[in-house]
C-alpha cells in the first residue's frame, strides 16, 4: 500500500505509469480501483494517480467527508508529491471533487474532466438522496445483507457488466463506515456549482452515460452552460460507468482529451 500523510491522516494512492502526471478521483461508495482499465491504458505516456477519499477504501477513516474537505485532501496531496499543476479527472462524486478544485485552486489544475458527476446535488437519483439521511443509513447498516442483496438487483440497472461491478461494489463498501457512507452524499446532494462554472478558464470536458439511473444525464448539459467552452461527450450504451460499460470508446475520449491543444 503507498500513502502519504496529511492533516486528517493517511491518503491511499496508487500510481502507474511514466511521465506527465494524471490526477483520477473514484465515486461514492468507490475506491481507487475503478480508475484502474484506464491507468494501465495511459501508462506509456502518463503517470497516474488514483486516490481514495478519507472514509473509503484504505485511507484514513475519520472526517468531516464533504466535497470542501475533499477538496484540501487532494490539495494537499499534490503538495506533498510536488505536484504543481496537472489534469484531473473525477467520476461521480469525484467529478464534482475535481470541479471545486479547480474552482477553488485553480494553479493546480491544468484540465478538467467529470464523468457522470452532479454539478448540482438536484441532479442525484432519490435513493442517494435518502442515503443522506442518518437515521436511514443507519438502518441500512444494521441490516448488511438486505442492502447488499438490494444492491446486486438494482446493479443491473447500474453497469452493462453488473457482476464486475458488484463485485467491486461490495469490496468498497466493506472499507466505508457509516460516516463516510451518509455524510459525504448529504453534503454532495446540497452542492451547486452552477454560479462558479463561468470562472473556469481551462480545458474542461463531461462524460455521461444516456442510461445513466444514478446522476441524471442532464447534469452534462448543466456543466456546458456553465462552462461554454466545455466538450461535452454522451455515451449511447452507458449508464453511470461509462469506464466500465464501453471501455475502449471511454479510454479514447480520454486519451484525446488530454492531448487537446
Amino acid at each position: 500500500m503507498v500513502a502519504i500523510v496529511t492533516d486528517r491522516g493517511i491518503v491511499h494512492y496508487e500510481a502507474i505509469g511514466r511521465g506527465k502526471p494524471v490526477i483520477l478521483l473514484h465515486c461514492w461508495l468507490g475506491s481507487w480501483s475503478y480508475w484502474l482499465p484506464t491507468m494501465q491504458l495511459l501508462a506509456p505516456k502518463y503517470k497516474t494517480y488514483a486516490l481514495d477519499f478519507w472514509g473509503f477504501g484504505e485511507s484514513a477513516k475519520h472526517g468531516a467527508f464533504s466535497v470542501v474537505e475533499y477538496v484540501e485532501m487532494v490539495n494537499q496531496f499534490m503538495e506533498r508529491l510536488g505536484l504543481e499543476r496537472a489534469p484531473v479527472m473525477g467520476h461521480s462524486m469525484g467529478g464534482t471533487v475535481s470541479l471545486s478544485l479547480a474552482l477553488m485552486y485553480p494553479q493546480r489544475v491544468s484540465r478538467v474532466a467529470v464523468v457522470g458527476s452532479p454539478v448540482v446535488g438536484s441532479g442525484l437519483a432519490f435513493p442517494l438522496k435518502l442515503a443522506g439521511n442518518r437515521q436511514i443509513a443507519a438502518l441500512l447498516y444494521r441490516f448488511p445483507r438486505i442492502f447488499a442483496f438490494g444492491m446486486r438487483i438494482a446493479s443491473r440497472f447500474y453497469a452493462r457488466d453488473w457482476r464486475t461491478w458488484y463485485d467491486m461494489f461490495q469490496k468498497d463498501l466493506s472499507s466505508t463506515t457509516m460516516d463516510s457512507f451518509s455524510n459525504s452524499i448529504r453534503d454532495l446532494r446540497f452542492t451547486d456549482l452552477r454560479p462558479h462554472l463561468h470562472e473556469l478558464r481551462i480545458p474542461s470536458m463531461g462524460v455521461y452515460g444516456k442510461k445513466d439511473n444514478i446522476v441524471d444525464p442532464k447534469q452534462g448539459r448543466v456543466l456546458q452552460a456553465g462552462v461554454k467552452h466545455a466538450l461535452l461527450h454522451y455515451f449511447d450504451g452507458s449508464a453511470h460507468f461509462p469506464m466500465l460499460d464501453e471501455k475502449d470508446h471511454f479510454n479514447q475520449v480520454v486519451q484525446d482529451f488530454l492531448e487537446l491543444q
